[in-house]
């Protein structure tokens, strides 16, 4: 079941900021088992000049990619953490990973 935008930002921004633990070397890096890895990047990164209407279509499109992925959680908080400016990471858009960024830094200045 998908999540809505809002309850996706929710989770993401309870997730406390934590690195994930290190995988043995045969296992590889995270996003080798990325489930985008299959997909067009296309659907990930706008194209310049893109229409809202297609905007709005191609990143339900990638989120749909992302929610079965079974890595999202590393490759949100890899976004997260760079920070990535563009695309959708771990089935966040750009804007909504400012938020999350927004919303952990409000925390953690609340808990200091």
């Amino acid at each position: 079941m998908l999540q809505t935008p809002h309850q996706s930002l929710q989770a993401a921004a309870t997730i406390p900021v934590q690195r994930t633990p290190e995988r043995d070397d045969q296992a590889g890096p995270w996003h080798a088992e990325a489930v985008c890895r299959r997909d067009e990047a296309g659907l990930f990164f706008a194209p310049s000049k893109e229409p809202t209407a297609a905007r709005l279509s191609r990143e339900q499109a990638a989120k749909r990619v992302c929610a079965r992925c079974p890595v999202l959680l590393e490759c949100r908080e890899h976004a997260l953490l760079m920070p990535e400016p563009y695309g959708v990471w771990g089935g966040l858009t750009a804007a909504e990973r400012r938020v999350v960024l927004t919303r952990r830094r409000r925390a953690k200045t609340a808990t200091v």
